[in-house]
């Protein structure tokens, strides 16, 4: 297993424009996302990085939505970089990370990161491309090593779980979907895609994982009080008497 941490800077993708069928990608993302903001309750839902403040959230229940990304593009509230949240500690009701860690030196430190600004029982919403499917399979090719998706690196949810455990999350629920190969710019759903959607979701070519940021409260022990027997102390005397003697 290679190492989460990466020397170089990767290219970031600033847009869903820049993925062939990205538009249909991000449809996809809000489709599977909404059933969960029936749940999701708070003042400030954190936005982090370019492509998840570029989504349409439809049914979500959280008022302010703050856009944190690398450029001024008119969407974005924050300019800021993930591993590094301009954000107050414990003061974010939901974040989303939407095909983040993919094209980040050190992906493992941004998942620490939203889960500093979160408050106790906040929600992460985590998106990202499945490496055991026929759209990473298609990354072998040489000639598509500088096209987007497969600049970046794809992390499977088993490993990412386990980098959401390590830190204090509870995994609530992972979901697979999208079938397209992100080869040609039209996304049609086909009878082929239909198939896998039934038979191969396990090789779907993205994930969603919803997390909630857990800590456990910090019982005090209380001292134990250890009444002396009247006995005890007569018998010590007795016995520093008779010493004495």
């Amino acid at each position: 297993m290679k190492p989460a941490l990466n020397e170089n800077e990767p290219q970031v993708p600033t847009s869903w424009q820049a993925f062939l069928q990205g538009p249909a990608l991000a449809q996809a993302i809000g489709k599977q996302l909404q059933p969960w903001w029936q749940q999701i309750f708070g003042y400030y839902l954190l936005k982090v990085g370019d492509l998840s403040s570029d989504l349409d959230l439809p049914g979500c229940n959280i008022k302010h939505q703050v856009h944190l990304g690398s450029s001024d593009n008119g969407k974005n509230h924050l300019i800021g970089l993930p591993d590094t949240l301009p954000i107050d500690s414990n003061s974010i009701d939901a974040v989303l990370l939407s095909q983040c860690l993919e094209y980040q030196a050190d992906p493992h430190h941004i998942v620490r990161e939203a889960h500093r600004v979160l408050i106790s029982d906040g929600y992460l919403l985590l998106t990202g491309f499945n490496p055991l499917s026929i759209l990473a399979l298609a990354g072998i090719a040489p000639w598509l090593k500088q096209r987007y998706p497969w600049q970046g690196r794809f992390f499977s949810p088993g490993r990412v779980k386990d980098w959401l455990h390590l830190i204090g999350f509870e995994v609530l629920a992972e979901q697979r979907f999208f079938y397209g190969s992100m080869l040609v710019n039209d996304y049609t759903d086909n009878a082929v895609q239909r198939f896998a959607e039934q038979y191969l979701n396990y090789f779907a070519g993205c994930y969603v994982l919803v997390a909630r940021k857990r800590e456990l409260p910090l019982t005090p022990i209380r001292q134990r009080w250890q009444l002396t027997p009247a006995f005890t102390e007569g018998v010590k005397g007795v016995s520093a008497r008779e010493g004495c003697r």
